[in-house]
């Protein structure tokens, strides 16, 4: 969320910066009824001074034995007006928070001014693209002929898009998330965590999910509670209403989860086999720092994932998001995309993404300085290190052979327990 106080000392940096976001008019609208805001706290203080120091004089009036009804009748009316102006008071505070909470975070000064996807810059790119001197198949082709995904059991089970890994596809699915975890332990200094797949509303309200994005969420209505779209949502709502001392800064967490996005508003985009699904699983990787400190951090999140897609030997780009590219809560994003040779795309495997205090104010998680012993508000943020569908499909495309059989990367082999995927295994 951000800050009013913020937003009254510079509104032409807030006004500029949704106008980057495609939003305008809301700073106005906020600035408008924070000054009524203001007023009416003025004239309820003003009217609390009066009825204080008449009450005084009442009570002396009364100790000489003289009338003062005129006076009673008088405060009782301030009285009224002091109840009705704080009625007033609470429903423009709300106003206020109301819109405040549905206004996106305001981009970086880095992040390129841009409309949508179109205009996102290829930063760097690792590796080249493999090439076969064979007809390759996409990863559907393979997974079906090697019996290791089935899609149609499991729109049988659950309904479209809820991929189902069967023998070697699931012990290889397992295989990525333990490597990935392991990794990132032993060589990154993450702190594991396993969180709940449940998180109630203020979650997700914290990490900006809520109230904006609410239909693409699944939703238990008898309990308010949502399914995940993300480990970001409950490890990020960890330190929710709690304060950290500075020297326990920064806090680097990794999570393994399946996420569920219903995708409300993705029709017509990519639907085939893994490419976009509505239950995925995902390792995460979430941090928490000072504020000077944040932009380093989001580099090296971005390193940290982009380490996995090396030692799996797959080819990839970064792709640094513009500002009509941008998430609600980010400030700043890259999106790492892995290239699937048969599918012919570029595919998402993971967001990296600075929130800077947005986060950390809607959940109100603050950190105490060791230098002054003030209190601020942390800067959060976190990336996908990685997410398996579209990993999947690129391993598959990528490391095909004539014969129709998978190779494993090195890496996994002493966690999947295998080498290859064959037919009929």
């Amino acid at each position: 969320m951000l800050d009013l106080k913020k937003i009254r000392q510079n509104p032409e940096k807030y006004i500029e910066g949704l106008k980057k976001k495609g939003v305008e008019g809301e700073i106005e609208k906020i600035l408008n009824k924070d000054v009524r805001r203001r007023d009416i706290i003025r004239e309820i203080d003003e009217l609390r001074y009066m009825r204080n120091k008449v009450s005084r004089e009442i009570a002396e009036i009364k100790k000489t034995g003289e009338d003062a009804t005129d006076k009673i009748r008088q405060m009782r009316e301030v009285g009224e007006k002091i109840k009705k102006l704080e009625g007033e008071l609470k429903e423009i505070s709300d106003q206020i928070e109301d819109t405040l909470s549905n206004i996106p975070n305001i981009p970086h000064p880095s992040v390129k001014v841009g409309s949508g996807p179109d205009e996102n810059i290829v930063i760097r790119q690792h590796g080249s693209k493999p090439e076969f001197d064979f007809e390759i198949k996409d990863h559907l082709e393979l997974g079906e002929s090697l019996g290791i995904l089935e899609f149609k059991r499991a729109s049988k089970i659950s309904g479209t898009g809820f991929p189902m890994f069967i023998g070697k596809g699931a012990r290889l699915e397992r295989a990525l998330i333990n490597f990935m975890l392991d990794y990132h332990i032993e060589n990154h200094g993450y702190k594991e965590v396993f969180p709940p797949y449940l998180v109630t509303r203020e979650s997700t309200f914290g990490t900006g999910q809520l109230p904006k994005l609410e239909e693409d969420m699944y939703r238990i209505s008898e309990d308010d509670l949502f399914l995940i779209p993300t480990a970001e949502v409950p490890v990020t709502n960890i330190h929710r209403d709690e304060i950290i001392p500075e020297k326990k800064l920064p806090i680097k967490y990794v999570s393994y989860s399946a996420c569920f996005r219903r995708e409300a508003g993705s029709y017509g985009k990519e639907t085939r086999g893994l490419i976009r699904v509505h239950q995925f699983n995902k390792v995460e990787l979430v941090h928490f720092t000072t504020p000077d400190a944040s932009y380093h951090h989001l580099e090296l999140i971005l390193s940290d994932a982009e380490e996995i897609l090396q030692l799996l030997g797959l080819h990839y780009r970064i792709v640094e998001l513009c500002t009509g590219d941008l998430s609600f809560a980010a400030a700043k994003c890259y999106d790492i995309e892995v290239w699937a040779p048969a599918t012919g795309k570029y595919l998402e495997v993971s967001s990296v993404s600075n929130f800077e205090d947005f986060q950390a104010r809607r959940a109100n998680i603050r950190y105490r300085r060791s230098s002054d012993n003030r209190v601020d508000y942390v800067h959060t943020l976190n990336g996908s290190g990685v997410a398996t569908p579209r990993l999947m499909v690129a391993l598959l495309e990528t490391y095909q052979t004539d014969e129709g059989t998978v190779f494993i990367p090195e890496v996994l082999q002493k966690y999947a327990g295998f080498s290859i995927i064959k037919k009929g295994e």
